[in-house]
């Protein structure tokens, strides 16, 4: 049962991170979710188109994750971690994946408007050149998002069979607050 909390916890906190991220980057540039996604919804709000690419766009990267980590936190002889465990180095990561989605869209946003990135025929045919810098802030803010998100999920798995390791080394620690099943 806790392999499948941690998986529901995965997903559950890469959707809520996808809804939070779209909710910001909705309103830098409202094109690259209504121009260049398909249409998914016939919606007027840009609050709820963000929810429903939230959801799209994130279930599936923590879905994989979720396994990743549930199987390095529940497998093995080595003291299992519980969803519960993860919810604070999960929630570290999801903060860390924020800082670097606003670095890679303020570095976006600069690189189109010192003319570093400059649109490619297909998006200066079907976007105002106004918009141009709040495209490119899009777009590298959510890839940041997605690498940080993955590169993230799998140094969190190698910390959780670190953490595993270490208590099966030192056997767990009463004071520690966590209930670690065998």
């Amino acid at each position: 049962m806790q392999f499948i909390a941690i998986v529901l916890l995965s997903v559950g906190a890469a959707v809520l991170y996808g809804i939070l991220h779209d909710q910001v980057t909705i309103r830098i540039c409202p094109e690259y979710f209504t121009v260049f996604h398909p249409h998914v919804a016939d919606v007027q709000s840009l609050t709820v188109l963000a929810i429903i690419w939230g959801v799209i766009a994130t279930w599936w990267v923590g879905l994989p994750l979720g396994i990743v980590l549930g199987l390095c936190a529940r497998t093995g002889r080595w003291p299992r971690l519980s969803a519960r465990e993860l919810i604070k180095p999960t929630a570290v990561l999801l903060v860390l994946m924020g800082v670097a989605a606003a670095l890679g869209g303020v570095t976006g946003w600069i690189l189109a408007v010192s003319g570093t990135l400059r649109a490619w025929p297909w998006l200066a045919d079907n976007l105002a050149e106004s918009r141009h810098a709040g495209f490119f802030a899009d777009l590298l803010a959510h890839n940041v998002s997605y690498f940080g998100g993955a590169i993230g999920g799998l140094v969190l798995s190698g910390w959780v069979l670190m953490r595993r390791r270490r208590l099966a080394r030192r056997g767990p620690d009463p004071d520690d607050g966590t209930a670690h099943t065998a």
